[in-house]
């Protein structure tokens, strides 16, 4: 048997003991709540692009680094939430249907210790499979084991189709024993999936018994879409955005925060010039690219614009990338590669944020941590002064 067909048995004998352990079925999420201190710490995790030519040995080398990003940063930090920015698995890679697999071994860190979680999807998440051009060569197809649930196809178990967004989520969901906060999202957005809020609670209980919530944080996250289709945030998602933000925000007293993978045109018209230095307002270290952003805008960013309680966007996408810029009155920020899979040499981090309501003004600092626990680029994102 082959080094990576073994990983992936070992990988389905872990999800099995996952399995046996929320047998008695999903848990109610417990409310996300800032701590006693006043403080809500998120760690952001881009790009881990997990199951990269299993059939190789650098494949699983780089799924195995990549476990140890996020397990480093999650013992030094301990971060309360994390988010995950989309393409945690590079299914033009993934030669068996059950990506879910994968997608399993992504979240296992934050699974063990207990930390919950959320995802968006990006444009790897579903994007078919590509046949490896070595295949054809007098070498020929690698073996490729398969689950035996699967369509035959040519071999019992093969089809090479990819698992589709809403599965993915859905096997999430059953296996997270309480800890996932992600959701599909409503019917009328499809294709796109991912689309959903989430309340977090001020660290005071409401005094009025009435207020059971009393949510002093939202965190919207959004599909940006790719893979099976164009990457956009479409004129319905809009739509949807300021409903949401009308029932849950109607006076703008509560801050924001929003989530999506592939940036929008407006991180073009603030970009530092490609290759060059990153200067003030901006702050970052990593300017290696130029931005490749949705392939149109549609009035996401006009209606956030006009949103005084947003401060921030945090995207993935461009591996080369880490700064954050200021747009309007908000700011839009890269996440830094995360994960050892996907294209691109540079030091793997995470993005940190750190939201405060323990003094009279709202405030949230950002920053990024490297593999080797070093830290740069510290921002403050509540501020609507940019110098």
């Amino acid at each position: 048997m082959r080094r990576w067909q073994c990983r992936l048995a070992a990988a389905g004998a872990l999800l099995a003991v996952v399995l046996a352990l929320c047998v008695a079925g999903p848990r109610s999420p417990a409310p996300l709540r800032f701590a006693p201190g006043g403080r809500f710490k998120v760690a952001l995790f881009a790009d881990l692009h997990y199951g990269e030519n299993a059939w190789t040995d650098w494949g699983p080398a780089q799924d195995d680094a990549s476990d140890h990003v996020m397990a480093a940063v999650l013992d030094a930090k301990n971060p309360d939430f994390m988010v995950y920015l989309g393409d945690l698995v590079t299914a033009n890679n993934v030669p068996v249907a059950n990506a879910s697999l994968y997608w399993d071994r992504a979240v296992s860190p934050a699974r063990r210790r207990g930390v919950p979680w959320s995802k968006v999807f990006g444009n790897h998440d579903d994007i078919p499979f590509e046949w490896p051009p070595e295949w054809f060569s007098p070498a020929g197809v690698s073996p490729v084991d398969c689950p035996p649930a699967a369509p035959a196809m040519p071999d019992p178990g093969c089809s090479f189709q990819g698992t589709p967004w809403v599965k993915l989520m859905t096997a999430e969901l059953d296996r997270a024993c309480g800890l996932s906060r992600s959701s599909v999202g409503p019917g009328e957005l499809w294709p796109g999936v991912s689309n959903y809020v989430l309340q977090v609670l001020s660290r005071e209980r409401p005094k009025d018994p009435c207020n059971v919530l009393d949510p002093a944080l939202l965190m919207y996250f959004l599909d940006s879409g790719g893979g099976s289709y164009p990457e956009v945030v479409s004129c319905a998602q809009v739509t949807w955005f300021q409903s949401q933000a009308r029932f849950l925000n109607p006076d703008g007293r509560i801050p924001e925060l929003v989530f999506w993978h592939v940036p929008s045109t407006a991180y073009v018209k603030v970009a530092p010039r490609a290759t060059g230095e990153i200067r003030k307002p901006c702050v970052g270290s990593l300017n290696e690219a130029d931005v490749a952003p949705q392939v149109a805008e549609w009035g996401m960013m006009d209606a956030l614009a006009r949103r005084s309680s947003v401060k921030a966007i945090f995207v993935g996408h461009n591996h080369g990338l880490d700064w954050c810029c200021p747009y309007e009155k908000l700011w839009l920020c890269f996440a830094r590669h995360t994960g050892h899979g996907g294209y691109g040499d540079w030091p793997r981090g995470e993005r940190i944020v750190d939201i405060s309501e323990k003094t009279k003004h709202f405030s949230v600092n950002s920053w990024i941590r490297m593999e080797n626990g070093s830290t740069h680029s510290h921002v403050t994102l509540s501020s609507a002064r940019f110098s």
